[in-house]
């Protein structure tokens, strides 16, 4: 099974050269690190920065200089800081190619759950449910199963939902998912794991043709 480090490696290849691409809070940021020097993207954060790059390295963070999350970041040549009002109008004019954003739920028609789990404290929905209501491409960056070892891969959501209807494929530890009109479609496995036991995994039916390749980073 794969790390978190290596869900976000994997999607890093479905960012194309000349996207502009937001990052949300969790395994999303890990993905700044590994696309290719060569491809010109830039990545955006709802707090109001375009052009970060990867995670600073020990000892060179500044405070001052954060994502989303409240992580120290750096920015590439050319960054720039604006205000929340003119990032969000950036997403909510469809000014961002690709939105890639964690999850703790997702749904067999593209529902997606990652605010709020009732009960427990939340300090606000943030940015989600704009950029699940603006983007056109969302790709989730999960963990397949929780700690339980129950599935977060579901028929239907069982928490509070952000967007409805709007995921385009789900990458976990366990395998590459797409949502179809049909439910979901078993694209890539990760290395070494069985389609037996990514079924075994998933409450949600899945959509199998074929021999299913492993991934490749």
């Amino acid at each position: 099974m794969l790390s978190k480090e290596d869900i976000a490696k994997r999607i890093s290849k479905e960012v194309k050269d000349g996207y502009y691409v937001n990052l949300g809070i969790g395994i999303p940021t890990l993905v700044a690190n590994y696309v290719p020097e060569n491809l010109n993207v830039e990545f955006q954060s709802e707090n109001g920065v375009l052009g970060m790059g990867p995670f600073p390295y020990e000892g060179e963070e500044d405070a001052d200089i954060i994502n989303a999350g409240k992580q120290t970041i750096t920015i590439l040549d050319g960054g720039s800081f604006f205000d929340s009002a003119f990032s969000f109008g950036m997403i909510r004019s469809k000014k961002v190619d690709l939105t890639i954003l964690g999850a703790m739920e997702v749904s067999e028609n593209g529902d997606i759950a990652n605010w709020k789990i009732p009960g427990k404290m939340v300090k606000g929905m943030g940015g989600a449910m704009d950029l699940v209501a603006s983007a056109e491409n969302i790709i989730v960056a999960m963990m397949h199963v929780n700690k339980a070892g129950e599935s977060k891969i579901l028929k239907k959501c069982t928490l509070p939902l952000t967007g409805v209807n709007c995921v385009k494929r789900v990458v976990t530890e366990l395998a590459v998912l797409d949502v179809t009109p049909a439910g979901f479609k078993l694209v890539e496995r990760a290395p070494g794991v069985s389609v037996e036991h990514i079924i075994q995994s998933t409450e949600a039916d899945l959509i199998i043709e074929g021999e299913i390749p492993e991934m490749q980073f």
